[in-house]
């Protein structure tokens, strides 16, 4: 019988995809099931993006430039430099969603063999794009403890070997929702200047930071060739579909490696192009209620948590998402307990078990990521659910 790859066998499930199937079939059984898994937003992407590609006069639907649109990167670098960050639409190369971007990067800045540091829990699909491009993902932990802040410095370095080519951050955090300081960003860059590293910063949430203040990594100085920013459009304007991400750095020879990597796949998205284009047209004020929102609904999933015996929970400066340790045996158990067993009122809820976004073996086996995407009404409804399973949970420990 013929066998798949090697690699393709190797890959990993997606740690917030995974339990779908138990999902849906609960939905069959006729329950509502929340859907805490995922950072789908259910705020409305904006009317103006939609009509731009609604009202495009389109005859030919053809490719779009390898790059993208010179009109949309010449609007994505206006957006960066109103952040204060030093691009040129020349610097920008727009890709498939933020996703093709993180590949491009592993791609474009690691050999087969090379590794990357990250600070774990992390993204769950960097192991996979990890294995996907023969790299490999070293892990430095954070703990729930300090609020999953950066690790100390001295932990990076001593994960640093001849192999060690880049580390990889994600701020504001998915999944934790820590918002890396100035000073921590400050201390990775110093790192990677002493090592020659690259330091790819993926900040696909960066307009939503509550409690503190968002660094970039391109808002460092001296550091130019070594920076690579991962970004989309997806969380940041409600527009997942839409395929839109951008990788952006100042270092000229990796532009051009880029570029011929996204002539692989000859263009990005013609039609999320505009819609993206539109967006970066919208008031500067556009985030002011969405933010506000995200807020909301997370000071009211921390009160419900903490409310809940055995539940500790930090706050998440920024992002979607709170981790939560959970008096269960095992939260990939209790996950799927949820959908398959479990009942309160006809629903339920489907969350992340953290163990996927950990890659140091029995990490997160107690700790849960949910997403506060879901309005205040839908958010109180799953955390009456989540009370009373924790209470019915045959694995609880206290």
């Amino acid at each position: 019988m013929l066998q798949p790859s090697q690699r393709g066998a190797a890959l990993p499930p997606s740690p917030y995809r995974k339990l779908t199937p138990f999902a849906e079939a609960a939905r069959q059984r006729g329950l509502t099931v929340h859907p805490l898994n995922i950072g789908q937003p259910d705020v409305e992407t904006p009317p103006a993006m939609l009509a731009a590609v609604q009202q495009a006069h389109i005859s030919v639907l053809e490719y779009s430039p390898t790059a993208g649109y010179p009109s949309y990167r010449a609007k994505l670098a206006d957006y960066y430099q109103r952040l204060g960050l030093p691009v040129v639409a020349d610097d920008i190369l727009v890709t498939t969603g933020g996703s093709e971007a993180i590949s491009f990067a592993l791609l474009g800045c690691l050999n087969p063999g090379d590794e990357f540091i990250v600070p774990e829990p992390f993204y769950g699909p960097y192991s996979a794009f990890a294995v996907a491009t023969g790299t490999h993902v070293v892990p430095v932990t954070s703990c729930l403890e300090d609020n999953f802040a950066l690790p100390p410095i001295g932990a990076f370095e001593q994960k640093i070997t001849p192999r060690t080519k880049a580390i990889l951050i994600c701020s504001p955090n998915n999944p934790t929702g820590y918002v890396y300081t100035r000073q921590e960003m400050e201390q990775l860059k110093d790192l990677c200047l002493r090592h020659k590293l690259y330091l790819l910063s993926d900040e696909a949430y960066r307009e939503f930071c509550y409690d503190t203040e968002y660094t970039s990594a391109l808002h460092l100085t001296g550091a130019d060739d070594h920076i690579v920013l991962l970004d989309t459009i997806s969380k940041r304007y409600s527009s997942c579909g839409a395929r839109i991400g951008a990788i952006v750095t100042k270092n000229h020879a990796l532009c051009d490696v880029f570029f011929k990597l996204a002539q692989l796949r000859v263009s990005p998205p013609g039609l999320g192009q505009r819609l993206a284009e539109a967006a970066a047209d919208l008031p500067e004020t556009y985030f002011d209620h969405t933010k506000a929102e995200y807020q909301a609904r997370r000071d009211l999933m921390l009160q419900r948590l903490r409310a809940m015996p055995g539940v500790r929970v930090p706050t998440p400066s920024g992002a979607f998402y709170v981790i939560a340790h959970l008096p269960v045996d095992d939260a990939d158990r209790f996950a799927q307990w949820l959908l398959e067993e479990f009942s309160h009122e006809g629903q339920t809820l489907m969350i992340s078990p953290a163990s996927g976004f950990y890659s140091t073996p029995g990490l997160g086996r107690q700790q849960v990521r949910m997403a506060y995407v879901v309005n205040q009404h839908v958010i109180n409804q799953a955390m009456d659910c989540l009370a009373v399973a924790l209470q019915q949970y045959p694995g609880r420990e206290e």
